[in-house]
């Protein structure tokens, strides 16, 4: 029997998945929201992860919202998001309903496969019971699983789903080759079969935790230089002379991966009696640049003789990253509310962001283009290092700068700012 593919969830990480299986295999891409699977369908991914060309170009690739349209496949991988909620918890609200959706439709011999990234023992401990529960089928007996996490990098279009090595693993010897085969008919970059689902779920995991411990020690020395009154890039790029230094820049940690998934592993870690505090001090560090960005603009603001309380503050990009659309628990939205906090009037400025999308998420609101307006700001916060960014020089933000212009860079964009991270 030929497989029948189904990819639950069509977000950044299940449509590029969809679509390379969809050159292949026959398969279905199923998302609860109609609208997107409208827009799909229409040629149209609002992620920019794929263009309408790829769309077109998987021939055997279908779309629903009915779980009905699933039944008679045998293959599930499952790509829901796994966020953390306000008190930095692991939330698996969208893989346990994920689950329940694929139980309900499971038949002797399938497979699930979960992309998804979370603690070690998630797929077994959490997923499994749910599946047998709904399917009324035996783990390794009825349905089999495996795992495969996903390294998708938004925006980054050189590394490309296919071209990024891909972790595998299975709940059998077997199923573990059969997964392992699977995914090397699609990443021409090759595999890497794990010995187990938990050690594929834990190299996931550390992934993005070891980034974030990194970025935390930059963040720190920023800090620590900035009260030395030392430039941290310049102190970054003589360090970087010597050839076993890790080079990483400080900068704001946000987004659906590093500022998220530390929070698994210290969950799950706490959870066995171990108190993980490097990775939980690192958390700390970086959650709290946002606030030292905010009060940075405010005391230059003083400096210039600037009012506080109603100043105009433009904020140049939203999302978490460079170059994408992505917003997902971008923390320039925390400089954002410390500068209300403070009373100042706040701008902000995306080129890459659907205005419609924001409004749904943020509610804060986008203006156009602000070297279009005539409106005047008392200081600019460079957040986001956007290519329709990186060529503005000293005049554009004076242009639209109130008096003397006060531009405030964390990306190292900006020629002579006011003040860099």
């Amino acid at each position: 029997m030929k497989d029948k593919i189904a990819v639950i969830g069509l977000g950044y990480v299940g449509i590029p998945l969809a679509v390379e299986l969809g050159k292949k295999f026959t398969t279905v891409g199923f998302d609860i929201n109609p609208e997107r699977i409208n827009e799909l369908k229409e040629g149209f991914d609002r992620t920019l992860e794929i263009t309408s060309d790829s769309l077109v170009s998987a021939t055997q690739l279908s779309y629903t919202t009915d779980i009905e349209d699933l039944s008679d496949c045998n293959i599930y991988i499952i790509t829901v998001p796994t966020p953390i909620n306000n008190k930095n918890l692991p939330d698996l609200t969208p893989l346990r309903k994920s689950s329940e959706t694929v139980g309900s439709v499971l038949s002797q011999g399938d497979i699930v496969i979960y992309e998804s990234t979370v603690y070690p023992g998630v797929t077994e401990e959490e997923c499994v019971p749910i599946l047998e529960e709904v399917s009324g089928l035996k783990f390794n007996e009825g349905f089999f699983c495996g795992y495969s996490p996903e390294r998708i990098n938004p925006g980054d279009k050189e590394r490309t789903l296919t071209k990024i090595l891909k972790i595998t693993s299975g709940s059998t010897p077997e199923i573990a080759q059969r997964v392992d085969k699977l995914y090397r008919s699609i990443i021409t970059a090759g595999t890497h079969l794990a010995p187990s689902i938990k050690v594929a779920e834990a190299a996931k995991v550390i992934e993005n935790t070891q980034r974030d411990v990194n970025i935390a020690l930059v963040n720190e020395l920023a800090l620590i230089f900035d009260t030395m009154g030392i430039s941290s890039q310049d102190v970054l790029e003589a360090a970087g002379t010597k050839w076993n230094f890790l080079k990483f820049n400080p900068g704001l940690v946000g987004g659906h991966c590093i500022g998220v998934d530390p929070y698994y592993l210290t969950y799950k870690a706490e959870k066995m009696g171990y108190k993980p505090n490097l990775i939980l001090s690192s958390r700390q560090i970086n959650n709290g640049m946002s606030a030292y960005v905010a009060k940075k603009t405010i005391r230059l603001l003083v400096e210039g003789d600037k009012n506080i309380k109603g100043a105009d503050v433009l904020i140049m990009g939203l999302t978490f990253k460079e170059n994408c659309p992505d917003i997902r628990n971008t923390k320039v939205v925390d400089i954002i509310e410390e500068l209300k906090d403070f009373g100042c009037q706040v701008d902000v400025y995306d080129p890459w962001v659907d205005k419609e999308e924001e409004k749904k998420t943020y509610k804060h609101g986008l203006i156009d283009n602000p070297f279009e307006s005539d409106k005047k700001y008392a200081a600019v916060i460079v957040a986001v290092a956007h290519n329709q960014f990186i060529d503005l020089v000293e005049e554009d933000f004076a242009s639209i700068s109130d008096g003397s212009p006060i531009v405030v860079d964390i990306k190292g964009i900006v020629d002579n700012p006011s003040w860099r991270l």
